[in-house]
């Protein structure tokens, strides 16, 4: 019983460095290793990278939307992001929605990693702050609620 338990553990460990070796090598070709420029055919930088294309705001502020916003700040953002223009950990959210589109604010708190891989303003935070926003796997409808939570912060009524 043990030298057939040794045997598979022997047999395990062979397929498993044999696999790594075929995994090393694709993970180390060109394509693989070195992030998509800036200027990729397709990228639009007013939006950034992700589902979120021609977001439709409302001039007037969507109260309950805020605060479901409010919430997933309280739980998900607070420990990094004050509401004012103050850097905690990451940037201030006082004034993003000016300096930001709404397509893009969103797609870059649900497409973090391609964000910070493909956009230069979103590598230029990440310069200042030193820290990778993790990817907080928030949904469609936590970024549309986070984003009215932000329009409120910047004094949307």
């Amino acid at each position: 019983m043990k030298k057939g338990l040794f045997g598979l553990m022997v047999l395990l460990a062979i397929y498993a460095c044999g696999n790594q070796e075929g995994s090393k090598n694709q993970a180390t070709t060109p394509e693989a290793s070195q992030p998509a420029p800036s200027g990729a055919p397709g990228y639009d930088p007013k939006r950034g990278e992700g589902k979120f294309k021609d977001v439709v705001v409302d001039p007037k502020l969507n109260p309950s939307l805020a605060e479901a916003g409010n919430k997933v700040y309280g739980v998900k953002c607070s420990s990094c992001h004050k509401t004012t223009d103050e850097k905690l950990v990451g940037p201030g959210w006082k004034g993003v929605t000016t300096r930001r589109s709404a397509a893009w604010i969103m797609n870059f708190i649900t497409n973090t990693d391609e964000m910070i891989t493909k956009d230069p303003e979103a590598q230029a935070q990440l310069e200042i702050c030193l820290v990778r926003m993790p990817n907080q796997n928030l949904s469609d409808d936590d970024a549309k609620s986070l984003y009215e939570f932000m329009r409120k912060i910047d004094g949307v009524q």
